[in-house]
């Protein structure tokens, strides 16, 4: 019986074109380094975010302010203004 709605329970790793099972901590280093080092070779304008309107306004207020005073980007958006 095929499974549906499996859904993730801890973060993956790609390693050399597969996946692994990361602990929150190695994940989220590497996700900070991935944005340190593309916002080094390529400025800050190559970072954007793109937020919902189903979340709350405090998680919209804490993403445009991440994006902007912590990558130093404007490239903040939502589907709020459609």
């Amino acid at each position: 019986m095929e499974e549906k709605n499996v859904r993730l329970t801890e973060p993956m790793i790609r390693e050399n074109g597969c996946l692994r099972r990361a602990s929150w901590e190695e994940a989220l280093d590497r996700a900070a380094v991935a944005f340190r080092t593309a916002v080094e070779k390529r400025g800050p304008q190559t970072f954007g975010i793109f937020s919902c309107s189903k979340t709350t306004n405090e998680l919209n207020f804490l993403a445009q302010k991440f994006a902007r005073v912590v990558i130093g980007s404007n490239n903040v958006d939502s589907c709020n203004r459609t």
